[in-house]
């Protein structure tokens, strides 16, 4: 959301359509990046993209797109700001660190006959982003007159990947009427609502009511426009997830990743998954934590460990290449205190390479946590404590600190004795039935897809129990990669043998479904081997015992969603899950290859 005349303290009200026509020629504009926190972490969950005019950068954004507007050049002005947006989230690396990048669309440009419908999408590929790293935040604000062009429009969006955002939501004239043709993924309250929320109680429950709808309709709700301590206690009681305003973070050129110290919150904890023999990688827990060239001075190394407190060492990086590393508490003892309190006097002119030590311990990415654990015992007593130092084909990866090693141990010990696939090193039974019941219990609205491979059986007979395996991991691979596109609060669990099972977002999950089936279709050729591959079949033994001929492995996906009737339990869940991946299979041994179902209630088995 951009600043207001009296943040600004100047509003330029002399815009014209001969001026506006300037600022694009001369692609006066600039993008500067507001973070969005995770109120659960205190982390940096993704950045709003900013427009700025560079000559003058106080002046009123609000009012050139207004002016814009009225001069109808709203499209061609959206479509550059949008250009500086993505050329931004690439020179800041924004993918790379994998934060969401939220980026401002107006709806006339939607519906403008002369916007070109791709350009996002070329936008994308030319910077390299990931569709689903980026949310189009749509404003509220605006009236909205063709409804149907618009559904349109933001629908071609969700199908290619995207996530949607409405902005501004309540201070506008959709309400909950956008709210329900959008069905976006994230709700931002307009900033009207959550100013002195804490002394307004009808602001108050208007916010809480909204943030209990979206919550049950499984949309994220981001407070934008916190600006003083009050406001954001308030909005945290209120159970909100997600946080952006001036108090947290202005918008900046640079993209920062500071983690804030908010009440409640926690250090973020990486998913952990387990290989067949049940081992984790030290690569699932590592942080990208901040890293210092070698000619910085003294002065910024010191300025860096405070004004980040909760930083334990800085890498000296050459290259990408780890040389030395800085420890906070040696570094602050010896090189700034010192032995006699003049340490930063002597040192005053010295590098980071003149005061690093070398890292007491360093892996690769695929050493697991008990060969990592292994290795901490050996160091000497006074190194036990230092940060790991981790890297891939040589280069700095990250680091990752004692305390997070041992937590990591502990959680994967409970990940074993719960019952993970150790197979797959999914979630089991167990793990599956207790995610839906959460979900269900929180009145959450979701999807949840039942897949499994057709004719396995003869499959595993005819290869063999080895190749039965690779054809069930590289399923459960081929589910890891799809959902991976998807939000993060997507589940993946293997009940056992060929079926898997997927809870995620309702509206993601056709999208996801066909991720699934594209993946495992270009695993064939290897499940198969080249011969049969190229002959389409096999011919195995059925359970007639006689010969048949049998397709390509391919798999049947059942979909059932929460949005239409009331499920009661999993068990009432996994009854219609079961009917309806029935009918995929029925469809699958009509069309002889995949097939994905959606929600037979709504459907004869004739209508396939």
């Amino acid at each position: 959301m951009e600043t207001t005349e009296e943040q600004t303290g100047q509003a330029l009200s002399d815009w014209n359509r001969l001026s506006i026509l300037s600022l694009i020629d001369n692609n006066d504009f600039e993008a500067v990046l507001q973070p969005i926190y995770s109120a659960n972490t205190g982390s940096v969950y993704g950045f709003e993209s900013l427009a700025r005019v560079r000559s003058t950068p106080a002046a009123n954004i609000n009012r050139l797109f207004a002016t814009a507007k009225k001069e109808k050049l709203i499209s061609t002005l959206d479509v550059t700001c949008r250009h500086t947006a993505f050329k931004k989230a690439a020179s800041e690396c924004l993918q790379r660190e994998k934060a969401l990048i939220f980026i401002n669309i107006c709806p006339e440009t939607l519906m403008d006959p002369a916007h070109r419908t791709g350009i996002t999408d070329d936008l994308a590929e030319e910077y390299g982003i990931s569709k689903e790293t980026i949310v189009i935040e749509i404003t509220e604000e605006s009236a909205i007159h063709n409804y149907d062009l618009f559904t349109q429009a933001v629908f071609y969006y969700k199908q290619q990947g995207y996530k949607i955002a409405i902005d501004d939501f309540g201070a506008g004239y959709g309400g909950l009427k956008m709210l329900s043709i959008i069905e976006p993924d994230f709700v931002k309250i307009d900033r009207h609502f959550i100013s002195q929320i804490d002394r307004a109680m009808i602001k108050l429950n208007l916010v809480d009511s909204i943030s209990l709808a979206c919550n049950r309709l499984g949309i994220r709700v981001i407070a934008e426009g916190i600006e003083r301590k009050e406001e954001l206690e308030t909005v945290l009681n209120v159970g909100i997830e997600l946080l952006q305003g001036y108090y947290l973070a202005k918008p900046s050129p640079k993209a920062v990743f500071n983690t804030l110290a908010i009440p409640g919150s926690r250090p973020p904890r990486k998913t952990l998954s387990c290989n067949i023999a049940g081992h984790c990688f030290i690569e699932e827990i590592v942080s990208n934590d901040l890293t210092i060239d070698p000619d910085a001075t003294i002065a910024r190394v010191y300025e860096i460990f405070i004004s980040i407190s909760e930083l334990r060492s800085l890498p000296v990086i050459s290259d990408k290449v780890v040389i030395g590393i800085l420890h906070r508490n040696r570094f602050l003892e010896q090189s700034v205190l010192g032995r006699f309190g003049y340490g930063m006097y002597i040192n005053a002119k010295k590098k980071a390479s003149d005061l690093m030590e070398q890292p007491s311990i360093v892996v690769d990415h695929k050493t697991t946590l008990e060969e990592t654990s292994k290795r901490i015992q050996k160091r000497r007593p006074d190194l036990t404590y230092d940060d790991i130092i981790v890297t891939e084909h040589g280069r700095f990866l990250g680091i990752v600190a004692v305390s997070e090693l041992l937590d990591a141990m502990t959680r994967r010990s409970i990940i074993l004795a719960k019952g993970a696939n150790p197979l797959t090193g999914l979630p089991g039974n167990e793990f599956i039935r207790s995610e839906i019941e959460r979900r269900l219990f929180q009145g959450r609205n979701f999807a949840v897809c039942y897949v499994d491979i057709n004719h396995f059986k003869p499959y595993n007979d005819h290869y063999g129990f080895e190749k039965g395996d690779k054809a069930i991991m590289a399923l459960a691979k081929s589910i890891r990669e799809a959902a991976g596109r998807c939000s993060s609060d997507t589940f993946i669990g293997h009940i056992g043998g060929d079926d898997f099972i997927i809870v995620c977002h309702q509206y993601s999950a056709e999208r996801l479904a066909a991720g699934v089936v594209g993946n495992y279709e270009r695993c064939l050729q290897g499940l198969h081997g080249e011969q049969d591959f190229r002959r389409g079949c096999y011919t195995a033994v059925n359970r007639s015992g006689k010969e048949e001929a049998f397709g390509l492995l391919s798999l049947s996906i059942g979909i059932v969603g929460t949005d239409i009737y009331r499920i009661e339990s999993y068990a009432h869940l996994a009854s219609i899950a079961s009917e309806v991946k029935k009918a995929a299979k029925l469809k699958s041994l009509s069309t002889g290859g995949s097939a994905v179902v959606k929600d037979m209630r709504l459907k004869s088995l004739k209508d396939l």
